[in-house]
């Protein structure tokens, strides 16, 4: 058993009287959230984009801040904050006199800059981009906007509609997570940069090539990488054509920032994914991660060195069982930062070059957006009870927060205590699992369990905070919330996240089953014969498949964008090759694979109460799932409801709209376990 301290004692010690209040959506929402941040060269100035919460207008809106970190106890201050330009994704000149970043001009998103100690900012351009990055050099300006497919610049405009409304394709992909395609794809351009201008339209990069690069709909500068001498551009990009819904195989492409000559792909010879290309400071080395089973999006990522030289490339992390999911490099290029997930955790690395041996530079909670500086580096904080700040640290030396930026607004809440405990899962494999216990519960009473399992299905509801699923808010509502990452989750090693595959019903049913028996026999306050189960994504897909195959075992159910038909998933749904991974083929000829976890096959022993909500545009798991199971229930005469948003996609992300979900599922599961 690990008790969980790092962020929570230092939460309460500052937050007033305990017992105060329990932790509310309302208070969640509004809380301030860090975004992206950079640190200047010289290491002194630390700039983030930061998040506050507009419910008024639905929405959130950020702002610049910086802070000056030679100076000690100094605050955090305001660089840019324009409330109706919205800035966001800071970057610093090569010189550190300037900070680049995004904001709103005329409906676009434009780039600006300021300085970095303060005045009016200034436009750099105004063409309508996603992202940027720096030339080291400084004299260039490297963008991502979404183009007609082969722009030859920015200038290059979609073409206005005519005729009827109806979109035609001739193949897929017709749509993408939750937009449909409309003959435009992210692409690249190199724009000269001089005086603080980056005057045209830009020479395109990507030529020929058909893809999105970053990638959708998740991808980001992390892709993209600058050579030393700002001569060559390296990024991530999958081409598209008739296997692209059934492809993972990103590769890491290499193309003159001129644009003189075409892409040249360094990859080519994996059919997995290759992705986020990082170059050493030096100039000497391009890291990558590199998979190595194609259409499979959660095998290992294991770090790559290519010697930029000679070509040559090793696998640097080959020998160990984790996967890596950032990369930074420290500013003397001697060592390489990592963050893996860890047990729970998600942590900082320094791996040696030489032998690609894992050190752990961080402790409880989940670490990322690493930054290197000339003594050590800068990174992000949560747990799941704190929300993200920024810390600085040294080595393995003992960390500084820089950053409390929701102190005010966590005064006088009192938070939840955290367990994480291990138990004997499917095949007698060790299984753990985080227990939250409701603050100020009293003297031999017991909490109700609200038991959530998480989606993926390879993934973790590990010790970080989250704006979605967050469990303490199940916990500030008083229930005891149990979550157990089951055979599939990540963090384990690898082989323990691919035991799901072709699996969906049967360790992992058996890991939450004995999961649940285990916590409640540990902890005598958690109430498992008054629970409910909730959980989205593959968490929506167990709680219609717990329907069928564990039905005495909860008093409700939540199924939030969860699998229901497996035949009709498998033919809707947009990324073919997760599908197709994880059941073995394509469902016309491995129908019995399907099938044999299908929950729509067990719906005639369906009784417990189930509430049904689901994101109209999600086109990941179409929301005709839900439809489905709400159907269903109605028609068995079991208690049911629909919730159903129109403008959300596969996560319900407006603040209205989490407040409105978050009420939703706890006065559900208020109603069958008698709360008041």
């Amino acid at each position: 058993m690990q008790k969980l301290s790092l962020l929570a004692l230092s939460l309460l010690a500052g937050a007033g009287a305990a017992h105060a209040r329990p932790l509310t959506i309302d208070d969640v929402v509004s809380l301030s959230r860090i975004g992206s941040a950079d640190v200047s060269p010289d290491g002194r100035w630390l700039v983030w984009d930061q998040r506050e919460t507009d419910l008024a207008a639905n929405k959130g809106r950020t702002d610049l801040w910086r802070l000056d970190l030679s100076k000690k106890g100094a605050v955090p201050e305001k660089l840019a904050a324009d409330p109706a330009k919205g800035e966001s994704s800071p970057a610093f000149t090569p010189d550190g006199k300037w900070v680049f970043f995004i904001a709103d001009k005329d409906g676009k998103a434009a780039i600006w800059r300021v300085a970095i100690g303060g005045g009016t900012p200034e436009l750099v351009a105004d063409q309508d981009v996603g992202g940027f990055r720096i030339a080291p050099t400084g004299d260039k300006l490297l963008v991502w906007a979404d183009r007609p497919v082969g722009a030859t610049s920015l200038a290059d405009a979609k073409p206005a509609a005519t005729g009827g409304s109806a979109r035609t394709y001739d193949g897929y992909f017709v749509r993408h997570w939750d937009a449909w395609s409309d003959g435009q794809r992210s692409q690249l351009f190199v724009l000269p940069l001089a005086d603080g201008k980056a005057p045209g339209n830009g020479t395109a990069l990507v030529g020929t090539l058909v893809g999105d690069t970053p990638s959708k709909p998740f991808g980001d500068g992390s892709e993209l990488a600058w050579s030393k001498d700002g001569k060559t551009v390296y990024f991530t990009l999958r081409e598209a054509g008739t296997t692209e819904p059934l492809s993972t195989n990103l590769d890491i492409f290499a193309v003159p920032a001129d644009g003189s000559t075409a892409p040249v792909n360094l990859t080519e010879a994996n059919d997995a994914t290759d992705t986020l290309p990082t170059v050493s400071p030096d100039g000497k080395w391009l890291a990558y991660v590199a998979m190595k089973r194609p259409t499979y999006e959660a095998d290992r990522q294991v770090v790559q060195l290519r010697n930029l030289a000679t070509g040559e490339v090793r696998a640097l992390t080959e020998g160990w069982d984790r996967s890596v999911g950032s990369l930074t490099w420290s500013k003397d290029s001697r060592t390489l930062y990592a963050t893996a997930q860890d047990t729970g955790n998600d942590a900082v690395f320094a791996l040696d070059l030489t032998t690609g041996k894992p050190t752990r530079l961080t402790g409880e909670g989940t670490a990322g957006g690493v930054l290197a500086t000339p003594k050590g580096y800068v990174y992000t904080l949560n747990s799941l009870t704190a929300p993200s700040d920024l810390y600085m640290a040294s080595g393995k030396g003992k960390p500084t927060r820089l950053t409390w930026v929701n102190k005010e607004k966590l005064a006088g809440i009192d938070m939840p205590t955290v367990e994480h405990m291990s138990f004997k899962g499917a095949n007698g494999d060790t299984v753990w699992a985080y227990v939250m216990k409701p603050a100020g519960l009293p003297e031999g009473a017991k909490a109700p369990t609200a038991f959530l399992v998480h989606g993926g299905p390879q993934s973790s509801f590990g010790n970080g905070w989250s704006y979605r699923w967050n469990p303490a808010l199940f916990a500030g509502a008083g229930y005891g919330a149990v979550m157990v990452d089951f055979h599939g989750s990540t963090g384990y090693g690898q082989a323990f996240t691919d035991a799901i595959n072709q699996d969906w019903g049967g360790k992992p049913l058996e890991d939450l089953k004995l999961g649940l028996a285990a916590a409640t026999a540990k902890y005598g306050w958690l109430d498992g014969s008054n629970a409910c189960a909730a959980g989205g994504s593959y968490g929506g897909y167990m709680m219609n498949w717990i329907a069928g195959n564990w039905p005495d075992g909860f008093k409700c159910l939540v199924t939030h964008a969860g699998v229901f038909d497996a035949r009709a998933m498998a033919y809707e749904t947009e990324e073919l090759w997760f599908d197709e991974w994880e059941h073995g083929g394509p469902y016309y000829e491995v129908a019995a694979n399907y099938e044999k976890w299908n929950p729509v096959n067990y719906v005639a022993k369906w009784k417990t109460p189930m509430l049904v909500l689901h994101g109209e545009k999600d086109f990941r798991i179409p929301y005709t799932q839900g439809i489905g199971v709400f159907t269903a229930a109605q028609r068995r005469g079991i208690e049911s409801r629909l919730v159903m948003y129109p403008d959300e996609n596969h996560w319900i992300l407006k603040p209205k709209n989490s407040i409105q979900w978050y009420g939703e599922v706890l006065g559900w599961m208020d109603k069958y376990t008698k709360r008041k």
